[in-house]
């Protein structure tokens, strides 16, 4: 049986499904939270002999996009 859906969806693809269906299930308060954790926050840093630089981040949190 778990051959079958292992030939169209990968299990990354499988347990975003799942995650999303918890959180869909989840109280309001607890689903807000619950999405916030999902969320990505993207840097990079350029290290140069040894030392990093200066991190940038390429998609910022949705709090500091509203301030």
């Amino acid at each position: 049986m778990s051959s079958i859906w292992r030939g169209s969806i990968t299990y990354n693809k499988y347990s975003q499904i799942a995650a999303r269906a918890l959180r869909q299930s989840l109280q309001e308060e607890h689903r807000v939270a619950a999405e916030k954790h999902g969320l990505t926050i993207l840097r990079y840093q350029k290290w140069e002999n040894g030392v990093g630089g200066q991190q940038v981040l390429l998609n910022k949190p949705v709090e500091e996009k509203t301030k």
